[in-house]
């Protein structure tokens, strides 16, 4: 399998809501890494795309596209739609990803993304207005962590 067809997989196996397929495309000794989740490592990483896809619904689309890719590094960029919070808000997340490649499987996966508008669609008008600031983004971190430890725990 080449790594193009590698990323394919992911995406494609993410927006099918199929965590198995998709976390098999991962090194055991995975990195991954995002403005939210901060950084992730092996198992712990493996579990917080369990966590996000047990939450998916049929409103949930993943779209994925320029994927590009040599035989160590690539790069891609994805979609996602989503329901957030009890509040049921829309977000639309545009998201930039770069990947390193190690045993023909993904060993580091980096999202980037504009948090501060990502607070903005999920929180309403409380992350326009410090969606921005440091004490918001890191109280975001701290929430997701604990949400994250609550279901590996489970």
């Amino acid at each position: 399998m080449t790594n193009t067809e590698l990323i394919e997989n992911l995406y494609t196996a993410f927006s099918n809501g199929n965590v198995d397929k998709m976390t098999a495309c991962y090194h055991k000794d995975i990195v991954f890494q995002d403005p939210v989740f901060g950084t992730l490592k092996g198992e712990r990483a493996i579990k917080m795309w369990e966590m996000l896809l047990s939450k998916q619904t049929e409103s949930t689309k993943i779209s994925f596209s320029n994927i590009q890719t040599t035989s160590q590094q690539g790069s891609a960029n994805w979609r996602a739609e989503y329901i957030y919070g009890k509040k049921n808000r829309k977000v639309i997340n545009i998201i930039s990803a770069e990947f390193k490649f190690s045993d023909g499987k993904i060993i580091e996966h980096i999202d980037q993304f504009n948090l501060w508008k990502w607070t903005q669609q999920a929180l309403g008008f409380s992350g326009l207005l410090l969606g921005w600031s440091p004490f918001m983004q890191n109280k975001i971190r701290k929430t997701i962590t604990l949400k994250l430890d609550k279901f590996i725990n489970k």
